[in-house]
Protein backbone atom coordinates (compact mmCIF):
# COMPACT_ATOMS: atom_id res chain seq x y z
CA UNK A 1 0.00 0.00 0.00
CA UNK A 2 1.40 3.42 -0.90
CA UNK A 3 1.67 6.17 1.70
CA UNK A 4 -1.07 8.37 0.19
CA UNK A 5 -3.57 5.52 0.37
CA UNK A 6 -2.49 4.62 3.90
CA UNK A 7 -2.99 8.18 5.14
CA UNK A 8 -6.34 8.47 3.38
CA UNK A 9 -7.49 5.28 5.07
CA UNK A 10 -6.23 6.48 8.45
CA UNK A 11 -8.38 9.59 8.03
CA UNK A 12 -11.51 7.67 7.02
CA UNK A 13 -11.07 5.06 9.76
CA UNK A 14 -10.61 7.76 12.39
CA UNK A 15 -13.85 9.41 11.30
CA UNK A 16 -15.63 6.04 11.33
CA UNK A 17 -14.35 5.29 14.84
CA UNK A 18 -15.47 8.73 16.01
CA UNK A 19 -18.94 8.14 14.55
CA UNK A 20 -19.21 4.73 16.23
CA UNK A 21 -18.10 6.20 19.57
CA UNK A 22 -20.65 9.02 19.38
CA UNK A 23 -23.36 6.49 18.56
CA UNK A 24 -22.44 4.35 21.54
CA UNK A 25 -21.86 7.07 24.14
CA UNK A 26 -25.25 8.60 24.85
CA UNK A 27 -24.84 11.67 27.10
CA UNK A 28 -25.55 10.63 30.67
CA UNK A 29 -25.98 6.98 29.72
CA UNK A 30 -24.06 3.87 30.68
CA UNK A 31 -21.34 3.11 28.10
CA UNK A 32 -21.89 -0.29 26.46
CA UNK A 33 -19.33 -3.02 26.92
CA UNK A 34 -17.13 -3.99 23.96
CA UNK A 35 -17.65 -7.73 23.32
CA UNK A 36 -14.35 -8.12 21.47
CA UNK A 37 -12.34 -6.35 24.20
CA UNK A 38 -13.32 -8.17 27.41
CA UNK A 39 -13.41 -5.90 30.43
CA UNK A 40 -13.63 -2.67 28.42
CA UNK A 41 -16.51 -0.33 27.78
CA UNK A 42 -16.66 1.98 24.77
CA UNK A 43 -15.40 4.77 27.06
CA UNK A 44 -12.32 2.66 27.83
CA UNK A 45 -11.81 1.96 24.13
CA UNK A 46 -11.95 5.68 23.27
CA UNK A 47 -9.61 6.49 26.16
CA UNK A 48 -7.15 3.79 25.11
CA UNK A 49 -6.96 4.70 21.43
CA UNK A 50 -6.92 8.43 22.09
CA UNK A 51 -4.06 7.97 24.56
CA UNK A 52 -2.07 5.86 22.09
CA UNK A 53 -2.47 8.55 19.42
CA UNK A 54 -1.28 11.34 21.71
CA UNK A 55 1.63 9.27 23.04
CA UNK A 56 2.80 8.56 19.50
CA UNK A 57 2.22 12.17 18.44
CA UNK A 58 4.67 13.20 21.17
CA UNK A 59 7.25 10.69 19.92
CA UNK A 60 6.89 11.86 16.31
CA UNK A 61 6.77 15.58 17.10
CA UNK A 62 9.94 15.38 19.20
CA UNK A 63 11.51 12.69 16.98
CA UNK A 64 12.32 10.64 20.06
CA UNK A 65 14.55 7.60 19.74
CA UNK A 66 13.80 6.40 23.28
CA UNK A 67 10.37 5.63 24.72
CA UNK A 68 8.88 8.39 26.87
CA UNK A 69 7.38 7.50 30.23
CA UNK A 70 3.82 6.29 29.50
CA UNK A 71 2.74 7.21 33.04
CA UNK A 72 3.44 10.90 32.37
CA UNK A 73 -0.12 12.21 32.17
CA UNK A 74 1.06 15.49 30.63
CA UNK A 75 1.51 13.66 27.32
CA UNK A 76 -2.19 13.01 26.86
CA UNK A 77 -3.88 16.41 26.89
CA UNK A 78 -6.21 15.43 29.72
CA UNK A 79 -8.62 17.93 31.31
CA UNK A 80 -7.16 20.08 34.07
CA UNK A 81 -10.40 20.22 36.04
CA UNK A 82 -10.09 17.66 38.89
CA UNK A 83 -13.70 16.51 38.57
CA UNK A 84 -13.37 15.95 34.83
CA UNK A 85 -10.06 14.16 35.28
CA UNK A 86 -11.56 11.90 37.95
CA UNK A 87 -14.24 10.81 35.45
CA UNK A 88 -11.76 10.20 32.62
CA UNK A 89 -11.30 6.57 31.47
CA UNK A 90 -8.03 5.17 32.84
CA UNK A 91 -6.38 1.77 32.29
CA UNK A 92 -6.56 0.88 35.98
CA UNK A 93 -10.29 1.61 36.23
CA UNK A 94 -11.80 -0.72 33.64
CA UNK A 95 -14.54 -1.31 32.82
CA UNK A 96 -15.62 2.32 32.96
CA UNK A 97 -19.38 2.14 33.29
CA UNK A 98 -20.13 5.67 34.48
CA UNK A 99 -21.39 8.13 31.85
CA UNK A 100 -18.60 9.18 29.49
CA UNK A 101 -17.10 12.54 30.48
CA UNK A 102 -18.06 15.51 28.34
CA UNK A 103 -15.61 16.07 25.53
CA UNK A 104 -14.18 12.53 25.46
CA UNK A 105 -14.95 11.89 21.79
CA UNK A 106 -13.86 15.40 20.78
CA UNK A 107 -10.57 14.72 22.58
CA UNK A 108 -10.15 11.52 20.56
CA UNK A 109 -10.90 13.30 17.27
CA UNK A 110 -8.38 16.06 18.01
CA UNK A 111 -5.67 13.55 18.86
CA UNK A 112 -6.30 11.47 15.75
CA UNK A 113 -6.17 14.58 13.55
CA UNK A 114 -2.87 15.65 15.14
CA UNK A 115 -1.34 12.22 14.56
CA UNK A 116 -2.52 12.22 10.95
CA UNK A 117 -0.94 15.65 10.40
CA UNK A 118 2.36 14.41 11.82
CA UNK A 119 2.30 11.31 9.63
CA UNK A 120 1.81 13.54 6.58
CA UNK A 121 4.51 16.00 7.61
CA UNK A 122 7.19 13.46 8.49
CA UNK A 123 6.66 10.74 5.91
CA UNK A 124 7.63 7.13 6.54
CA UNK A 125 11.41 7.34 6.93
CA UNK A 126 12.08 9.47 10.03
CA UNK A 127 14.02 7.53 12.70
CA UNK A 128 11.93 7.30 15.90
CA UNK A 129 11.44 4.90 18.77
CA UNK A 130 9.21 1.90 18.20
CA UNK A 131 8.91 -1.36 20.12
CA UNK A 132 9.78 -3.30 16.95
CA UNK A 133 13.01 -3.83 15.02
CA UNK A 134 11.82 -1.22 12.49
CA UNK A 135 12.63 2.17 14.04
CA UNK A 136 10.87 4.55 11.66
CA UNK A 137 7.76 6.69 11.47
CA UNK A 138 6.54 4.34 8.73
CA UNK A 139 6.18 1.54 11.28
CA UNK A 140 3.73 3.67 13.24
CA UNK A 141 1.80 4.61 10.09
CA UNK A 142 1.22 0.95 9.32
CA UNK A 143 0.70 -0.20 12.91
CA UNK A 144 -1.75 2.55 13.78
CA UNK A 145 -3.84 2.14 10.65
CA UNK A 146 -4.31 -1.53 11.53
CA UNK A 147 -5.06 -0.79 15.19
CA UNK A 148 -7.49 1.96 14.24
CA UNK A 149 -9.36 -0.30 11.79
CA UNK A 150 -9.65 -3.07 14.38
CA UNK A 151 -10.86 -0.73 17.09
CA UNK A 152 -13.33 0.85 14.67
CA UNK A 153 -14.72 -2.68 14.25
CA UNK A 154 -14.75 -3.07 18.04
CA UNK A 155 -16.64 0.19 18.57
CA UNK A 156 -19.24 -0.70 15.95
CA UNK A 157 -19.62 -4.20 17.40
CA UNK A 158 -20.58 -2.69 20.76
CA UNK A 159 -23.88 -1.38 19.38
CA UNK A 160 -24.59 -3.35 16.22
CA UNK A 161 -23.13 -5.22 13.28
CA UNK A 162 -19.65 -3.93 12.42
CA UNK A 163 -18.60 -3.34 8.84
CA UNK A 164 -15.77 -5.57 7.59
CA UNK A 165 -12.20 -4.32 7.71
CA UNK A 166 -11.33 -2.56 4.45
CA UNK A 167 -9.63 -5.25 2.30
CA UNK A 168 -6.62 -3.02 1.67
CA UNK A 169 -6.02 -2.72 5.40
CA UNK A 170 -6.79 -6.37 6.07
CA UNK A 171 -4.31 -7.48 3.39
CA UNK A 172 -1.61 -5.63 5.36
CA UNK A 173 -2.86 -6.73 8.76
CA UNK A 174 -2.53 -10.45 7.96
CA UNK A 175 1.20 -10.48 7.06
CA UNK A 176 1.88 -7.84 9.74
CA UNK A 177 0.55 -10.39 12.23
CA UNK A 178 3.19 -12.93 11.20
CA UNK A 179 6.09 -10.56 10.53
CA UNK A 180 5.71 -8.30 13.57
CA UNK A 181 3.04 -9.29 16.06
CA UNK A 182 3.64 -13.05 16.28
CA UNK A 183 7.37 -12.80 17.12
CA UNK A 184 6.65 -9.99 19.60
CA UNK A 185 3.83 -11.84 21.34
CA UNK A 186 5.87 -15.03 21.53
CA UNK A 187 8.68 -13.09 23.21
CA UNK A 188 6.43 -11.09 25.54
CA UNK A 189 4.53 -14.18 26.69
CA UNK A 190 7.34 -16.79 26.62
CA UNK A 191 5.44 -19.01 24.19
CA UNK A 192 6.58 -22.62 23.69
CA UNK A 193 8.98 -23.35 20.84
CA UNK A 194 7.49 -24.30 17.53
CA UNK A 195 7.73 -27.92 16.42
CA UNK A 196 7.32 -27.36 12.69
CA UNK A 197 3.61 -26.51 12.76
CA UNK A 198 2.53 -25.19 9.35
CA UNK A 199 -0.53 -23.03 8.77
CA UNK A 200 -1.94 -21.59 5.57
CA UNK A 201 -4.30 -18.61 5.57
CA UNK A 202 -5.92 -18.16 2.16
CA UNK A 203 -8.05 -15.21 1.20
CA UNK A 204 -11.17 -15.83 -0.84
CA UNK A 205 -12.00 -12.28 -1.97
CA UNK A 206 -8.81 -11.96 -4.06
CA UNK A 207 -5.74 -13.99 -4.91
CA UNK A 208 -3.32 -14.48 -2.07
CA UNK A 209 -2.25 -16.80 0.71
CA UNK A 210 0.19 -16.79 3.61
CA UNK A 211 1.91 -19.94 4.89
CA UNK A 212 3.42 -19.75 8.34
CA UNK A 213 5.80 -22.23 9.93
CA UNK A 214 6.76 -22.24 13.61
CA UNK A 215 10.28 -23.63 14.02
CA UNK A 216 11.83 -23.23 17.44
CA UNK A 217 11.73 -19.52 18.16
CA UNK A 218 11.29 -18.57 14.50
CA UNK A 219 8.11 -17.57 12.70
CA UNK A 220 8.69 -18.18 8.99
CA UNK A 221 6.35 -16.60 6.43
CA UNK A 222 5.92 -17.69 2.81
CA UNK A 223 3.59 -15.86 0.45
CA UNK A 224 1.68 -17.91 -2.08
CA UNK A 225 3.38 -21.19 -1.15
CA UNK A 226 1.66 -24.41 -2.27
CA UNK A 227 3.34 -27.04 -0.08
CA UNK A 228 1.68 -29.28 2.49
CA UNK A 229 0.36 -27.72 5.69
CA UNK A 230 -1.24 -29.04 8.85
CA UNK A 231 -4.31 -26.86 8.46
CA UNK A 232 -5.66 -24.24 6.07
CA UNK A 233 -8.11 -21.49 7.02
CA UNK A 234 -9.84 -19.66 4.18
CA UNK A 235 -11.90 -16.48 4.26
CA UNK A 236 -11.97 -12.90 3.13
CA UNK A 237 -8.96 -10.79 4.03
CA UNK A 238 -11.15 -9.06 6.62
CA UNK A 239 -12.25 -12.33 8.22
CA UNK A 240 -8.68 -13.65 8.29
CA UNK A 241 -7.42 -10.47 9.94
CA UNK A 242 -10.25 -10.47 12.47
CA UNK A 243 -9.59 -14.11 13.33
CA UNK A 244 -5.85 -13.58 13.75
CA UNK A 245 -6.53 -10.57 15.97
CA UNK A 246 -9.08 -12.64 17.92
CA UNK A 247 -12.23 -10.82 16.86
CA UNK A 248 -13.84 -13.74 15.01
CA UNK A 249 -13.91 -17.46 15.86
CA UNK A 250 -12.52 -20.18 13.62
CA UNK A 251 -16.12 -21.04 12.69
CA UNK A 252 -16.17 -17.84 10.60
CA UNK A 253 -13.58 -19.43 8.28
CA UNK A 254 -13.50 -22.51 6.06
CA UNK A 255 -11.07 -24.87 7.76
CA UNK A 256 -9.47 -27.92 6.13
CA UNK A 257 -6.98 -30.23 7.77
CA UNK A 258 -6.32 -30.57 11.49
CA UNK A 259 -8.73 -28.13 13.16
CA UNK A 260 -7.03 -28.71 16.52
CA UNK A 261 -3.88 -27.21 15.06
CA UNK A 262 -5.81 -24.02 14.36
CA UNK A 263 -6.78 -23.82 18.03
CA UNK A 264 -3.10 -24.39 18.89
CA UNK A 265 -2.15 -21.28 16.91
CA UNK A 266 -3.05 -19.07 19.87
CA UNK A 267 -0.78 -21.13 22.12
CA UNK A 268 2.07 -20.41 19.74
CA UNK A 269 0.97 -16.77 19.41
CA UNK A 270 -0.51 -15.88 22.82
CA UNK A 271 -2.91 -12.96 23.15
CA UNK A 272 -1.71 -9.81 24.88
Amino acid sequence: MDEITRLHLFHTQARAFEKAARTALDPGGRPPLVPSCPGWSVSDLVGHLGSVHRYLAHILRERLTEAPDPTDLSLYGLPSDPAALAAWPMPDRTPGLDPAPEGLTDWFAEGAATLEELFRALGPDVPVWTWSATKTSGFWQRMQLIELALHRWDAEAATGTPAPVDPRIAAEAVPHTFEVMAPARRFWKSAPPGAGERYRFRRTDAAGSWTVTFSGDEVLLERGAAGAVDVEAAGTASDLALFLWQRLPASALTVTGDADRLDHYFTLVPPV
